[in-house]
């Protein structure tokens, strides 16, 4: 039983990557954004990580300023 669950996993592991259009093989290919410019790379990173560490602050600033 075991056996069988293994060879059904392993096929439909092959046909995913035979079928998901992926060439293989270049880093970064499956990544949703491009690593090619790395200025727009850091910029993108600040941005992101930026929002979700000073979103507390700006919220407690609203807060604290509210009447």
């Amino acid at each position: 039983m075991f056996a069988r669950a293994a060879n059904v996993t392993r096929s439909g592991m092959t046909n995913l990557v035979r079928y998901s259009h992926s060439h293989g093989g270049i880093p970064g290919e499956n990544l949703p954004f491009s690593l090619t410019n790395r200025y727009k790379l850091t910029a993108m990173f600040i941005v992101f990580f930026g929002s979700g560490l000073g979103a507390p602050f700006f919220i407690l600033r609203h807060q604290l300023l509210k009447k």
